[in-house]
C-alpha cells in the first residue's frame, strides 16, 4: 500500500498530470508525469481499464505496479506527480516484466534521472 501522502485521489490531479506531464510508453504501461509546483512527497496515481481483463485481472495488476511504484518513490525527485496507465497487455504480464516496463517509461518521462539514481545505489 502507498502511504496517503504518496497517492493521487481526486479526478482533478489526475486530469492534470495527464493533460500537463510528459507522457512515455512501452509494451504494458503509459506513464504520465509532471512536476508540482508546491512540491512535497511524490505522489502516484494508477489507471487499469476493463481492456486489462476481469475484475481479478485489474486488481493483479494494480497490486504489482503499487508494490513497484513504492519501491521507486525514494528515486523520484520531490513534487513529482506520477499517473500509470496499464495496458491490456499487463493483464498477462509478469511482476518483472511490469518493473522493467515502469522503469524504461519512468527514464523517458523524466529525461533519464532514473538511470544514475539506480546505477548509483547498486554501486
Amino acid at each position: 500500500m502507498l502511504a496517503a501522502a504518496n497517492r493521487l485521489n481526486d479526478a482533478s490531479s489526475f486530469r492534470d498530470v495527464t493533460r500537463r506531464g510528459r507522457r512515455a510508453a512501452s509494451r504494458t504501461v503509459v506513464v504520465h508525469v509532471d512536476m508540482d509546483p508546491i512540491g512535497g512527497a511524490p505522489s502516484v496515481g494508477f489507471v487499469v481499464s476493463r481492456a486489462v481483463g476481469n475484475s481479478v485481472a485489474r486488481n493483479r495488476v494494480k497490486r504489482r505496479l503499487r508494490h513497484l511504484a513504492r519501491a521507486r518513490l525514494d528515486l523520484l525527485p520531490p513534487g513529482t506527480r506520477v499517473v500509470v496507465r496499464a495496458l491490456p497487455a499487463a493483464g498477462s504480464a509478469g511482476t518483472a516484466a511490469l518493473g522493467v516496463d515502469l522503469d524504461r517509461s519512468l527514464d523517458r518521462a523524466l529525461d533519464g534521472p532514473l538511470r544514475g539514481a539506480r546505477a548509483g545505489a547498486a554501486q
